[in-house]
């Protein structure tokens, strides 16, 4: 799940990916337990010493808290909007990416 995480989106930039721009769009992985929070700063840890990105990764790593789910109208956005500029233009290059590198990974994860 880490690896995917971090080959979706560009793990450098700080509030920030592509045009959009604020906190709401760090970089961030919400741990509910401590061997969560290892793995994530393990895997950090490991992508940097191999300079995976040009970049320092910027990954806040914090303890999951409250949860806000967001609106009805964002629920499964790419899949309900794909002819949408933003969704072709932003969203589905990462998707194309994710599934060209991972597809077998995905193939798992959707037959569970």
């Amino acid at each position: 799940m880490l690896e995917l995480f971090f080959a979706s989106h560009d793990p450098t930039t700080l509030n920030r990916q592509g045009n959009d721009v604020g906190t709401q769009y760090r970089s961030a992985i919400f741990y509910t337990s401590q061997s969560q929070r290892e793995q994530a700063h393990t895997m950090i840890s490991e992508l940097t010493a191999k300079a995976v990105y040009d970049q320092s990764i910027v990954t806040e790593v914090t303890a999951s808290d409250v949860f806000y789910e967001a609106e009805i109208e964002h629920h499964n956005y790419y899949n309900n909007h794909s002819n949408q500029i933003y969704c072709q233009l932003v969203i589905q290059p990462k998707v194309t990416k994710v599934e060209g590198r991972y597809n077998n990974l995905l193939k798992k994860i959707k037959d569970l």
